[in-house]
């Protein structure tokens, strides 16, 4: 207790020209006076401070005024600016309208139009509290979040700063935008690891894609990561992503996108639903160029022509959405309801939608189903 009040008293002294600051001076000169005085305390123009065993630095906050409860544990500060340290090395810069020094400097809460400066990530954040503890080197922003940053905006109920980790934690109704790529992210909960420049969501998440500032692609999952370095997107567990054009609806347990080049991949089983021609194609394995409008598929690929009941199966499957063929290898097996029809061979070529499928490549076989 005595600690805080007398750093208090001093910076004061040193800081004003007006009674308080008189009435300060009178007060270090003479220790016993402090016993004197009123149970609450009052000082304008002061400058409070908190330093750890070693000396450095924890917090050094200036206020137009300062109030002490009557155990001196609690000052009440009005127009609070100051910084906070992290080993003797300022991190974030504070300012609110009114304030809080409690349990004798070892936590500092601050109130109304609080704004937060991370001085290494540059990232700035506005909200209506915000909750520092020295101890633990966590600062808390809460109510009405945003945030900006040269990568990142973004907005939520609350924030959890941990600097010793580079990370931030985004809580309750989160929406993150990027420039680039063109994104933006609605969660429940972002990590974001600002030095490894990766936003992680470990809860359900949409991503949706902009260009020319309209919504292109949908992208969903029970998990993501977004690498800000390599502008690749993975989504983990019911991975899909509903793109505009092409029309297309693609869905496995892992995706990996790049927005910027409008490429998609997985190694795991997948399903493509073209909406337009309601041609629907699973495979073990795919590939996606959206720009060019291909898609390559791998291991027992099935393609289903709904509107005619054809099907087509083989080891490997080449598409041309633009064009609508596509080029199957491997074990092809074609078959249709109308007229009823089954060809097997090497290769084929063809539109499911019109049911213009060419097999050659080899020994053909025909089945006419009477």
């Amino acid at each position: 207790m005595a600690l805080l009040l007398a750093i208090a008293v001093l910076s004061s002294t040193a800081g004003c020209k007006n009674s308080s600051s008189r009435a300060s001076e009178q007060l270090a000169k003479n220790s016993s006076d402090i016993q004197q005085l009123d149970s609450n305390l009052a000082f304008d123009n002061i400058t409070l401070e908190q330093a750890d065993e070693q000396g450095k630095l924890l917090w050094k906050v200036k206020a137009t005024q300062a109030t002490y409860s009557e155990d001196k544990r609690i000052a009440q500060i009005k127009l609070p600016d100051g910084d906070l340290y992290q080993d003797g090395k300022a991190i974030y810069r504070v300012k609110a309208q009114t304030g809080e020094v409690k349990q004798n400097g070892e936590k500092i809460v601050l109130r109304g139009s609080v704004v937060v400066t991370d001085l290494e990530n540059k990232a700035v954040l506005t909200s209506e509290q915000m909750e520092w503890t020295p101890k633990t080197s966590v600062l808390i922003v809460r109510q009405n979040v945003k945030g900006t940053h040269p990568q990142v905006q973004m907005a939520a109920n609350e924030a959890r700063l941990y600097d010793k980790q580079d990370r931030m934690e985004l809580r309750g109704k989160v929406v993150a935008t990027t420039t680039n790529p063109d994104l933006q992210i609605k969660s429940d909960q972002l990590i974001w690891q600002m030095k490894d420049q990766k936003i992680i969501s470990a809860t359900p998440i949409e991503i949706s894609r902009f260009k020319n500032k309209r919504i292109t692609d949908v992208a969903t999952g029970n998990q993501a990561e977004l690498n800000l370095k390599t502008k690749l997107v993975t989504l983990r567990q019911n991975a899909q992503i509903v793109t505009t054009d092409p029309a297309l609806q693609i869905t496995s347990n892992i995706l990996n996108w790049n927005p910027n080049q409008e490429l998609l991949s997985t190694d795991q089983p997948v399903t493509v639903v073209q909406r337009q021609d309601k041609i629907l194609i699973t495979a073990n394995q795919g590939q996606f160029d959206l720009q060019k409008r291909m898609a390559f598929l791998v291991g027992s690929v099935r393609a289903t022509g709904q509107r005619n009941q054809s099907q087509l199966s083989s080891d490997r499957l080449r598409w041309n959405m633009a064009s609508r063929e596509v080029l199957s290898e491997g074990n092809v097996d074609y078959r249709q309801a109308d007229p009823a029809l089954h060809i097997t061979g090497p290769r084929a070529v063809g539109k499911l939608e019109n049911q213009t499928i060419v097999l050659n490549g080899g020994r053909v076989v025909t089945e006419i189903v009477p």
